[in-house]
């Protein structure tokens, strides 16, 4: 290569997905038929409400220009409705709520927007993985709190405030957590926005998975005073099948959120303006059709569980969100080369838990984004496969 890449990049791996689908897809061309268990894509459609609106807008050949980097009023007033009917959480819509390109893009947006060079940044270990790379990118230290089941995959406040987080800029939360499934408590968001006080950092709760699986869904944001310390970052993604249409949103303090814009302005557009139509009537969704949606996800569920008691896995099933989490057999030593043999002599890929983060080294996650046909499938190819291996 004549010109060499950013210094930036240098400790920036390509995402493991983008490498394991293209790994998938080169196995598929010789006929492989890979089951894909390991990515948290919808399979299902979003209401037919939405599409339905999506299509009546994007008929009018007045929505198809450049729009606002703030987007619509009537979508940022939708989420705030949807805020306060889902979290009871009060939010101005007018200020303190900015819709993102999915918030994956949030992630990288707030990075931006108020790390620097040395600023340290708490990650948890579990975690995205997408936390880490982009703290990278903004050239800030990384520092890792543990997550570890014998704790409930719950956060050690106490252990934590113990460490000098003189230099932390932004801590961050995903809960409930992807990908152990945990839930946290109002307690343990009180005890964290007082240490973030304390401190002088920003939390940031990535929530995207509350309404999966999942009777009492919460933001950080309902804690008294979370303002003054705390963005939250959602989106539709997963809670209502929308995870091609890149719509998500941050909502907090109307300063934070103003520094958000001033570089995510500079950095892309606004949304096209049909999909924003049809967020609006996606945040309007009956409840009704959400518990049909849990409805079907919990059957699924129930056959991931059969493939894991296959797998002889250990797994809790108090977890939510659109995963399960489990460990693998003691006699399993090395994660990655067993999940590669079910990959290539089952033909079915299941994600590693080592991929977020070092406590996940045991581990393994499936995904419920599979029809039970798929499902039942994977379970006969494993199981030939367990047959074989031993």
């Amino acid at each position: 290569m004549i010109i060499q890449e950013a210094k930036k990049l240098t400790d920036v791996k390509e995402y493991y997905f983008s490498k394991k689908l293209q790994q998938i897809a080169e196995l598929n061309k010789s006929g492989a038929e890979i089951i894909n268990l390991g990515i948290g894509s919808p399979d299902m459609p979003p209401s037919d409400q939405t599409i339905e609106t999506l299509y009546k807008s994007a008929l009018n050949e007045n929505n198809h220009g450049y729009q606002s980097y703030k987007g619509l009023p009537q979508l940022r007033e939708a989420i705030s409705n949807w805020l306060k009917k889902t979290y009871n959480v009060e939010i101005d819509y007018n200020s303190e709520i900015l819709p993102l390109i999915g918030s994956k893009e949030g992630i990288i947006h707030i990075s931006m927007s108020f790390l620097n060079p040395d600023d340290e940044v708490l990650i948890p270990n579990p975690g995205y993985p997408t936390y880490s790379s982009v703290s990278k990118l903004a050239g800030a230290k990384i520092k890792y709190y543990n997550l570890e089941e014998s704790k409930n995959w719950a956060i050690d406040v106490e252990k934590l405030s113990n460490q000098d987080l003189s230099k932390v800029k932004i801590m961050w939360l995903n809960y409930p957590n992807m990908p152990t499934g945990a839930k946290a408590d109002n307690q343990l968001f009180e005890q964290l926005i007082k240490l973030a006080k304390k401190e002088k950092f920003l939390i940031v709760n990535d929530n995207p998975y509350s309404l999966i699986l999942n009777d009492k869904p919460q933001s950080i944001l309902s804690i008294n005073g979370a303002k003054d310390v705390v963005l939250e970052l959602n989106s539709l993604s997963k809670s209502h099948n929308m995870a091609g249409w890149r719509i998500g949103w941050v909502s907090g303090n109307k300063d934070y959120i103003n520094t958000i814009l001033k570089f995510k302005s500079n950095m892309d557009s606004g949304m096209f303006k049909p999909v924003q139509d049809a967020a609006i009537q996606a945040l309007k969704n009956n409840p009704a059709w959400h518990k049909e949606l849990n409805k079907k996800y919990a059957l699924r569920r129930n056959y991931v569980y059969q493939i894991l008691d296959n797998l002889n896995c250990k797994y809790d099933k108090k977890q939510v969100g659109m995963f399960v989490w489990a460990k693998v057999p003691d006699i399993i030593t090395n994660t990655e080369v067993f999940v590669e043999n079910i990959l290539q002599k089952a033909k079915v890929f299941i994600t590693p838990g080592f991929i977020f983060g070092s406590n996940g080294q045991k581990y393994i996650r499936i995904s419920l984004c599979s029809k039970i046909s798929t499902l039942k499938q994977a379970n006969e190819r494993i199981s030939n496969f367990i047959k074989e291996y031993n």
